[in-house]
């Protein structure tokens, strides 16, 4: 009997400002598994968190918050000159917001996922992935973790005995050290159909993929993300499965 592999699929959403901007997240729904959904800091409101949860459970994803740096007018991409503990505070704001949503929709939180310039920030800034993780274990115990595979932040959080999902990125580039290459350099994005579909199966299957330098490393991850906000995310999320369920692997 041929084994059949599993891999999460999961897409940051809820990154708009109108119910527009919520349909049109609604149409990546039917091809991933799970969901990060903006928190009012990068991005999003009460609106966009709403509609973004109602669809998420009629397609019956696993719903996760996805905090960043409250700054919407950069996108949450630069760092700011915050303290941990303001940091900290910023996140819990925005998740006490996003839980206020989930509650009153019946729904339920199964990971935390950070955005942007904080995602990456706590893989090098020890005192805010300690202080991060701290928190995350003292309110939120059971929950998921979304986050670099095989970065600090998720060594932290094991340490912490935090339910730590490692991930990967699908249309992302990496350097050889295994951490994203940063959006500001040539290519960081990649927006082409078949890359995107070659990188998936190949983080997938657990398989070597290469590097901004032609380098190749091996990652293990058991969540793939797809951005919503990539040029070509339907497109790409449209031929996912099939190319994925044709390698033997089941979006689950």
């Amino acid at each position: 009997m041929k084994t059949v592999l599993t891999i999460d699929i999961n897409c940051d959403l809820g990154e708009g400002s109108t119910l527009a901007d919520g349909d049109k997240d609604a149409l990546l729904m039917p091809y991933i598994s799970s969901c990060n959904i903006a928190c009012g800091g990068h991005a999003g409101n009460l609106q966009t968190i709403e509609v973004a949860i109602k669809n998420a459970l009629q397609h019956q994803l696993k719903i996760g918050a996805h905090p960043g740096y409250p700054d919407q007018g950069n996108f949450g991409r630069n760092s700011m000159t915050l303290s941990a503990k303001e940091i900290v505070e910023s996140v819990r704001q925005q998740l006490e917001l996003f839980l206020a949503v989930v509650n009153k929709n019946n729904a339920r939180l199964n990971h935390i996922k950070l955005h942007g310039a904080l995602y990456n920030d706590v893989e090098h800034d020890h005192e805010l992935a300690d202080n991060i993780a701290d928190y995350f274990s003292t309110d939120f115990p059971d929950i998921h973790i979304y986050g670099l595979a095989q970065g600090h932040f998720q060594n932290v959080c094991i340490e912490k005995n935090l339910n730590f999902t490692p991930e990967g990125f699908m249309d992302r580039r990496y350097q050889p050290d295994g951490k994203l290459t940063p959006r500001i350099q040539p290519h960081a994005v990649i927006v082409q159909n078949e890359h995107c579909i070659r990188q998936a199966i190949a983080l997938a299957k657990k398989q070597a993929i290469e590097t901004s330098n032609g380098e190749f490393i091996s990652i293990s991850v058991d969540t793939i993300c797809l951005h919503g906000d990539n040029e070509n995310a339907l497109t790409i999320a449209c031929h996912l499965q099939q190319e994925l369920a044709a390698h033997g692997i089941l979006v689950q």
